[in-house]
């Protein structure tokens, strides 16, 4: 039976491994330009659409479509509980969620 070998790797100085760590890194920071966090107001405007939308009537329509979805699968005669659940969930996570996570997102930034 005939063993595989495997070819021998070519041994580099300490100073090779610099090099080739080095220069990638220098040409990304010759590259890099200054980034501010929470300075730009690209998507602003639709943010604040998107928000007045799910915390005024769009997210209320949400919740009742969830909400007869949940009921209509009662009325079939499957009950699960997440057809209880799930527009409950829907309609906290609505309700609240958009408030606490427009807060979270805008602390981190």
């Amino acid at each position: 039976m005939q063993s595989l070998t495997l070819p021998r790797r070519m041994h580099t100085n300490g100073l090779g491994k610099a090099v080739n760590l080095a220069i990638p890194v220098a040409i990304a920071a010759l590259a890099a330009s200054a980034a501010y966090a929470g300075a730009d107001t690209t998507f602003t405007p639709a943010l604040t659409k998107f928000t007045d939308f799910l915390e005024g009537s769009g997210g209320k329509i949400i919740t009742v479509m969830s909400l007869a979805g949940g009921l209509i699968g009662l009325a079939s005669g499957r009950f699960s509980l997440g057809q209880v659940a799930v527009p409950v969930g829907v309609g906290i996570g609505v309700g609240t969620g958009v408030p606490i996570v427009t807060s979270v997102v805008t602390a981190v930034i």
